[in-house]
């Protein structure tokens, strides 16, 4: 095989204001063989899509923060790349994840979630493209 046809692979942004659930997901989906990039806020993670959205195949975002709620966040990666694609990690199922499912959310897991599950999601959601 030429190093021409390997695809690289994608990498999974995380976003979380707790950096102990940042930790968390980063070291198990690493442990999986997952790249990981991490922002602990908003204005981190917006940053960091903007300069790498190419390689971020699969963005993890909190929704209750502070400064920007997750729902704001998800509509400016839309501006930079319409084609996003987005879990939304929340304690709360309400409305809004539903009116985000609407405008091309992937999904949303509820917390508390068990890790297994968040690893088989991000692993069916980056082999479908």
């Amino acid at each position: 095989m030429n190093a021409g046809s390997v695809t690289p692979q994608k990498s999974v942004l995380a976003i979380d204001d707790e950096s102990e659930m940042l930790e968390i997901i980063k070291e198990c989906l690493e442990g999986e063989g997952f790249q990981v990039l991490t922002a602990d806020g908003p204005k981190k993670a917006l940053e960091i899509y903007e300069e790498r959205w190419r390689e971020i195949g699969l963005v993890l975002l909190d929704y209750l923060m502070p400064d920007m709620t997750g729902d704001l966040v998800f509509d400016c990666f839309q501006r930079i790349n319409p084609d996003v694609r987005v879990i939304l990690l929340t304690a709360y199922e309400d409305r809004v994840a539903r009116t985000m499912f609407e405008t091309g959310l992937r999904g949303y897991i509820q917390k508390p979630f068990y890790i297994e599950d968040l690893v088989q999601r991000v692993r069916e959601e980056l082999s479908q493209g």
